[in-house]
């Protein structure tokens, strides 16, 4: 299967390693920088000749013609290369957020159903062993009823984090902490917690970080359709470095929490009908990743490659990228107008939040 990047920064890595662990042919790079198309080149010793590099991806579509591509540029740029992607017939997986507004969501959503291509919203901590073992117990409804969830992003990002790329921090191309660091465990929580979510009341703040637009703290209340409830509490202010991403889900027959740097481990595991011995568990679905993104790329990757060949939607799905959007935008225009906010939410955008913490 031909495949090509687009953008080749910080996450690209993680892209690259998966298309090569899946066997895809690598047929092209792009990025407007050439030295980080070289970088890469050398990292993943790709024949130079083989994998043409571009700075205009538009050109690497018609010439290479892939068949998959990753989307791994600045996020407000997604949807704009997203449809240029789908508008060719060209299946993708889309780094998160899938988008920065709920009309761009929206359109990929509908542009993909009308040329019949697969879109992946690259949520990978899905893919993580401990979490796909406890999505295993949720469908088998071994927590009762759920009673709430709560979902911790304790982490550190400091200038020279933001200093690397501009982008970073902006309404216009990133959003805040909520955005961009939290939104794999936020998705994850909405994802656990039945999908369906009713009502938001958060606060944000910008506490930290002068030098960015957006938030570097966010506090959320959720309301689910289900009757249970959700804790978000998300930032980028912990002193000195990160500290963890947890996930904890509370059932009337079921206790879990997933911890570690990015809920890779099995930290608690009580259920009332006993079906597995809790230390086995523990030790069975432990993950050690070398940094927060950990190993959920290269079998996300597997599954979007099954989906093509077999016709199927992959297990992460365009929908899937705009609830967790949805769920962050709905946190942000709870807080900036300080009410709950009711869901769906039929527009609403990052950059709405401009001059937000003027």
């Amino acid at each position: 299967m031909r495949y090509a990047l687009i953008g080749c920064g910080r996450i690209s890595p993680n892209h690259l390693a998966a298309a090569q662990a899946n066997k895809l042919e690598i047929v092209g790079l792009c990025d407007i920088d050439a030295a980080m198309l070289e970088d890469k080149i050398l990292k993943f010793k790709l024949d130079a000749s083989k994998v043409a590099q571009y700075d205009d991806y538009q050109l690497m579509l018609d010439e290479q013609k892939p068949e998959l591509v990753s989307i791994c540029t600045e996020s407000g740029k997604h949807a704009a290369i997203a449809l240029e992607c789908i508008r060719r017939g060209i299946n993708i997986i889309v780094e998160k957020p899938i988008a920065l507004s709920i009309e761009d969501a929206d359109a990929i959503i509908e542009e993909a159903r009308k040329h019949n291509v697969k879109v992946c919203a690259c949520h990978q901590n899905r893919f993580n062993k401990s979490v796909v073992k406890i999505r295993e117990a949720m469908d088998q409804r071994r927590f009762g009823r759920l009673f709430y969830g709560t979902a911790h992003i304790r982490w550190n990002r400091g200038h020279e984090y933001y200093d690397r790329a501009s982008w970073r921090g902006t309404w216009e191309q990133d959003g805040g902490a909520l955005m961009n660091q939290c939104i794999h465990n936020i998705d994850l929580l909405r994802w656990m917690m039945g999908n369906e979510v009713t009502e938001v009341f958060a606060y944000t703040d910008k506490l930290n970080h002068p030098y960015i637009e957006a938030e570097d703290l966010g506090i959320a209340l959720i309301r689910f359709a289900n009757g249970s409830y959700g804790i978000i509490e998300g930032t980028t202010d912990i002193y000195p470095k990160n500290l963890e991403e947890t996930l904890y889900l509370f059932g009337e027959k079921g206790t879990v929490k997933a911890g570690g740097q990015s809920v890779n481990i099995i930290e608690e595991w009580r259920f009332a009908d006993m079906l597995d011995d809790a230390d086995e568990v523990k030790a069975t679905y432990h993950e050690n990743p070398p940094n927060v993104y950990g190993f959920g790329h290269t079998p996300l990757f597997a599954d979007v490659i099954d989906a093509i060949r077999t016709d199927r939607q992959p297990k992460v799905t365009a929908e899937d990228g705009k609830r967790a959007l949805e769920l962050v935008l709905a946190i942000y225009k709870s807080a900036a107008e300080g009410r709950p906010v009711k869901l769906p939410l039929e527009a609403c955008a990052t950059t709405d939040f401009t001059g937000r913490f003027s």
